[in-house]
């Protein structure tokens, strides 16, 4: 028996197969006791669900603790897999079949899923990127008011920032708390912080957004930030190796520290400048300074050993 769960705000729509059935129950505490108890009593061998912005946190908390299989998947993969079989409309209750089809058929790996504090640490990070981006779009717009002479929305967006940057103090503070207060998160937050290139911002993000660094293998951690070439080719045509998908958080923080690193990290200032001399584009040879330094981050975590200048780049 494979389920899927198409999660709303307000319900739960459960899909079976191979018997098509269909059920809804409440996404809330009464509606989640009741699916787990029904799901326990069936005992379904994959439930699949899509990640959608928190509101399947609850239930997939719920499952996860009954001892039910369940995997939380990439909402794009799913409307793909959709889309090769044709079915190209969408409503809750197609959804729902989709993914239990999908259950069926692709049968993803459970892997463990974050504990709480991991959780909360990501949450904390999520909001403080919000409070960034937001930060950034007033002081542009502050900017185009002084060039206007608009002295009413300058005043506002004066207090707009000054409540911002209190706002965005605060989360530094609570990020530093979490981190010292965690002897395993303190441990690996020194290890990644002993790479150049790498300062808490960066850091925090890869032990919120990345726990499976430093358990994975380089391809595979590769694959799952989205740093990993996939080929285009088709028979004697080779096509250009291209980046796509992976946890575009991660990548985005990446990408900030493979920038720095590729100036003033001296072993992937050789590497990067090697790759320049080549004749290979600038864009290209960032991203590659990008693996690199994923694998090398993977590695000081997997063998708990602080960055040296001696690290290999394909460590």
């Amino acid at each position: 028996m494979f389920i899927g769960i198409d999660v709303a705000k307000a319900e739960l729509v459960v899909a079976v197969r191979p018997s098509g059935a269909q059920w809804t129950v409440a996404n809330d505490e009464p509606g989640r006791r009741t699916l787990v108890e029904r799901l326990c009593a069936e005992r379904p061998q994959l439930l699949v669900l899509e990640a959608t912005g928190g509101y399947e946190l609850p239930a997939v908390a719920a499952l996860v603790a009954a001892g039910l299989p369940v995997v939380v998947v990439n909402p794009r993969q799913v409307r793909d897999f959709a889309r090769s079989t044709g079915q190209l409309a969408k409503t809750d209750h197609l959804d729902a079949a989709m993914l239990a089809l999908f259950a069926e058929r692709v049968q993803p790996p459970v892997r463990a899923l974050p504990d709480a504090a991991t959780q909360a640490l990501d949450a904390l990070v999520a909001r403080r990127r919000q409070l960034v981006e937001m930060l950034v779009a007033e002081q542009n717009r502050l900017g185009m008011a002084r060039s206007r002479g608009d002295r009413a929305v300058t005043v506002s967006l004066r207090q707009t920032i000054a409540f911002l940057t209190r706002q965005l103090g605060a989360a530094d503070r609570e990020l530093g708390t979490m981190i010292r207060e965690s002897p395993v998160w303190r441990e690996r937050d020194d290890l990644l912080q002993s790479v150049p290139g790498i300062g808490p911002v960066v850091a925090r993000t890869l032990l919120a957004a990345l726990p499976e660094l430093g358990h994975l293998g380089r391809r595979a951690i590769a694959k799952l930030v989205g740093v990993a070439p996939l080929n285009r080719d088709s028979g004697t045509w080779r096509g250009r190796r291209t980046i796509h998908g992976g946890r575009a958080s991660v990548r985005a923080a990446v990408y900030m520290a493979a920038l720095v690193a590729s100036r003033h990290n001296p072993v992937l200032k050789a590497f990067y400048d090697r790759l320049l001399a080549a004749g290979k584009p600038k864009k290209l040879a960032l991203v590659a300074c990008m693996r690199k330094l994923l694998t090398i981050l993977n590695t000081l975590l997997r063998t708990q050993q602080p960055w040296t200048h001696a690290t290999p780049l394909d460590a």
